[in-house]
């Protein structure tokens, strides 16, 4: 007995001992949360209704939509686990997942066809809603003219124009109430059951499956939001269906998410709390940083760029974007092409991308950005066809078409401002274009600095001369920066409107052959070009601020930072 005795306690001894060991850590084990500066409050996160980045990398976190992009952006399955593709390319059938809601609801079919026709709806009037065109009758269904409860096609006179009548000073649109618009009939998006969705096209649309990641067109949960106008704005209320959910939203302060327990691929998820913080000044922002009171920022001061670059706590990440100037279009003297391009050929992009913003940024002379693929595999459609439509700091001819349209040397040329949204760098640039106006032309704008939400809100009213603006891509075709152009077109806050431009869009969005395509969506971009209602500066870079504690970050080219596969090491 004693022997065995002894044994027993030998190995109690061992198992002791080095149990002992293995729990004795070697390093102090890491906290899975991060925090980042988002630099601006959101303007809403009802992904039917939002359009901006900032909006974006909230939406990105807390939903899912039926594929998701990967970190080559290409779409994977998401809450659809798989589809099928008809022959002639126009419908799609996905099957859905077990997914579920943070209120532990299911995700379903019923669901998606919901967000879908919701975004479409002319009641909600989302900028947006033209990402649902693609879908047959979302385009009729968002023109649409709503009369009691029913919907109808806006009445045309004899040679197809639009009909109107006066309304309180204003004019309105006349409905055809011989030709009713019934979404859950004439919209082909449909719920087959719980678990599938059938999808009908216009048109074959070869980027369909990274639209369906998109914000836009993510599930919104029926039961909540079809009975609650307000269920977006209160975090008890927000119901979503993402990697990660939200807990807190503390306005122009910050927005905290926890990792979701609801999650259909939690076990992927490595983070358990990401803090969004949204401070505006991007000195103060880098200060935190220096503290050790944030982990990564989207923006960087960009005097302090290249030191940051070269320490390697920036990273320089591809960005599918170009920022330009606005031009209003429906004010004298803007209403002159000649002034537009005089403007344009003005201003010196190289002096901006290599004094000011210095992050690579290559000058933009012409509208659609470098990276997207044209027809043939390995070409770009920035060189595709023309790659520059005209020369930088070309002050001579830019004085000349001045002086054509009236102002020689600027002289009588009317006072104007120029708008921008608060920030360092966009005061920065518009101060130098400012300059190089004043030298260059002999005119003289005023700066008008504007909050993000009254600035977007002026914007879409027209209520400015001239400004600053960017657009990001949505998806990798050239389209994304093309079709928001068109008449009528939310995003199109120039009042410019070009009927040959509108038919070459739509014949695009129709035409299968690769070649014919992309010859047609360069045709269309020639003509944005002649009558330049914009005026490209440069193709964005996008530098972070990013502690090398972050594991597997991610930001697509697209400007969406997704948090799901990262971690803190």
């Amino acid at each position: 007995m004693r022997k065995a005795l002894s044994l027993v306690l030998i190995a109690v001894f061992l198992v002791s001992f080095f149990g002992g060991l293995s729990n004795v850590p070697s390093a102090k084990a890491v906290a899975q949360e991060v925090t980042y500066n988002l630099g601006t409050e959101p303007e809403a996160i009802d992904p039917a209704i939002t359009t901006s980045i900032p909006a974006s990398n909230v939406e990105m976190q807390v939903f899912d939509g039926l594929t998701r992009l990967d970190n080559k952006n290409t779409p994977q399955p998401a809450i659809a686990k798989s589809w099928t593709i008809s022959k002639d390319l126009k419908t799609y059938v996905f099957t859905l997942r077990d997914a579920y809601w943070t209120n532990g609801t299911a995700v379903t079919a019923y669901d998606f066809e919901y967000a879908w026709k919701r975004a479409l709806s002319p009641d909600l009037a989302s900028e947006y809603a033209y990402q649902l065109y693609y879908v047959y009758g979302g385009q009729a269904f968002n023109m649409s003219i709503k009369v009691g409860s029913k919907y109808y096609v806006q009445a045309v006179d004899a040679k197809g124009n639009p009909l109107t009548k006066k309304v309180g000073g204003k004019d309105v649109p006349v409905p055809n109430m011989a030709k009713e618009i019934d979404p859950s009939k004439n919209v082909g998006v449909r719920a087959l059951d719980a678990k599938t969705l059938k999808v009908y096209l216009q048109s074959p649309t070869a980027y369909f499956l990274n639209l369906t990641a998109f914000p836009t067109l993510m599930p919104v949960c029926k039961a909540v939001v079809s009975t609650n106008d307000k269920w977006a704005s209160d975090v008890t209320n927000f119901v979503t269906d993402g990697p990660f959910k939200l807990t807190e939203w503390s306005h122009n302060e910050k927005l905290v998410f926890v990792k979701n327990p609801t999650y259909w691929d939690k076990d992927k998820v490595k983070l358990t709390k990401i803090t969004y913080l949204m401070v505006e000044d991007e000195s103060t922002a880098l200060s935190m940083y220096q503290t050790g009171q944030l982990d990564a920022a989207a923006f960087v001061p960009l005097s302090e760029l290249p030191k940051l670059v070269a320490s390697g706590d920036v990273k320089i990440f591809p960005y599918l974007g170009t920022y330009y100037c606005m031009v209003n279009v429906t004010k004298k003297p803007f209403k002159d092409v000649r002034v537009r391009e005089a403007l344009n050929l003005a201003i010196n992009r190289k002096s901006i991308t290599t004094s000011i913003t210095k992050g690579g940024q290559i000058p933009a002379l012409a509208w659609v950005p470098y990276g997207i693929a044209d027809a043939l595999p390995g070409s770009d459609f920035r060189k595709g066809s023309q790659e520059s439509f005209y020369k930088d700091n070309d002050i001579t001819t830019a004085k000349a078409l001045l002086a054509q349209a009236g102002y020689p040397n600027g002289k009588g040329f009317p006072a104007f401002t120029f708008l921008y949204n608060i920030s360092e760098a966009n005061k920065t640039i518009a101060e130098a274009i400012q300059g190089m106006w004043k030298k260059n032309l002999g005119i003289t704008c005023t700066l008008r600095s504007e909050e993000l939400g009254v600035y977007r809100a002026d914007r879409h009213l027209l209520n400015y001369d001239v400004g600053r603006a960017n657009w990001i891509g949505d998806y990798m075709d050239p389209n994304t920066f093309l079709d928001m152009w068109i008449t009528g077109s939310g995003t199109n806050n120039c009042g410019w409107s070009n009927k040959s431009y509108d038919a070459l869009i739509a014949k695009a969005k129709v035409t299968v052959d690769p070649k014919a395509r992309m010859a047609t969506l360069h045709a269309a971009e020639k003509i944005l070009m002649t009558d330049m209602p914009i005026l490209p500066i440069y193709y964005y870079t996008n530098p972070v601020l990013l502690s090398k504690s972050i594991k597997n970050f991610y930001q697509s080219t697209l400007g969406m930072v997704d948090w799901k596969n990262a971690y803190m090491g």
